[in-house]
């Protein structure tokens, strides 16, 4: 007599089918909504942002409108202009961050998980040191010596994004490293390197793509943080400087779009960043790698 299924469930013995679901495609097309829009901004239909549409016998700031959706801030600038150009700042230094935390975090952690020994301890240790260092004053001191541009933005959280990312790339390693693929692949004479970029490095950025969705979000809204401390980009708008921008009391009091249009952007997208980097992680059913 053959077995019967329960009623609306898998098969007695088996598991359901993980899906990544409906909320993990909203946030992702959100997130592509935000990054071709600042992509785009140049070519769409917006207004500039840098001019001041004054309306004659009417002082600016100037709630939402048809003309101005977001409003405008207090010197009559259009506030959905300088959201859309601001994304394109904010999203660099986030992805930008993140790829070279990737890169060089990964890479470390990475080859300290495979050669172990003194260039484990060694890398561990350089990681060690940087999550022991204070964020914020690591990047007061960097600004400090360098200046405020964009790569130096995104190089100091970078900095800051290398020992998380390194230190997961190295329990990663030291999981595969261990499995019956690498050591097939040692006994038929591979090299280190091929066994690193061919057999570990696709199962580490399983695990690493879900934290770097992640990091984006930490290194965006870092990127706000900085804005507040007069350590942001220098010129050009971003989300934290426009926030600054409508933080004071009587602009609050008086004209609450001009803060909470690029508070808004910024929350959704952080949102859907770390909801799709969570889906990512629960779907590849990555919990055996610690920190």
């Amino acid at each position: 007599m053959s077995a019967v299924a329960p009623v609306g469930g898998a098969p007695e013995g088996t598991s359901a089918p993980r899906r990544l679901g409906l909320g993990f495609w909203v946030a992702i097309a959100w997130i592509a909504l935000v990054v071709a829009a600042a992509v785009l901004a140049p070519v769409l239909p917006l207004k500039d942002p840098d001019r001041n549409y004054v309306q004659v016998g009417v002082r600016p700031p100037y709630g939402p409108s048809l003309t101005h959706p977001f409003g405008t801030d207090q010197d009559a600038r259009d506030m959905l202009a300088r959201t859309v150009h601001g994304a394109r700042v904010s999203l660099t230094v986030g992805f930008a961050a993140i790829a070279s935390g990737m890169l060089i975090g990964g890479s470390l952690g990475m080859v300290a998980g495979f050669l172990r020994g003194w260039t484990d301890r060694v890398v561990s240790f350089v990681f060690l040191t940087l999550l022991s260092f204070p964020a914020l004053l690591l990047a007061i001191l960097i600004t400090a010596l360098l200046d405020r541009s964009l790569l130096t933005i995104s190089i100091t959280l970078g900095v800051l994004a290398i020992a998380p990312i390194g230190r997961l790339a190295r329990a990663a390693t030291l999981s595969c490293a261990e499995s019956d693929y690498v050591t097939a692949a040692r006994s038929l004479g591979a090299r280190p390197a091929r066994i690193l970029v061919r057999e570990i490095l696709p199962n580490v950025l399983i695990p690493m793509a879900a934290l770097a969705l992640l990091g984006v979000a930490v290194a965006i809204v870092a990127e706000g943080g900085l804005a507040f401390l007069g350590l942001s980009v220098e010129s050009g708008s971003t989300w934290g400087k426009l926030i600054l921008t409508g933080s004071g009391p009587r602009v609050l009091e008086s004209a609450p779009w001009v803060a909470f249009a690029p508070i808004a952007t910024l929350f959704v997208t952080v949102l859907a960043l770390n909801f799709a980097g969570d889906r990512i992680r629960e779907f590849t059913d990555v919990r055996d790698v610690s920190l």
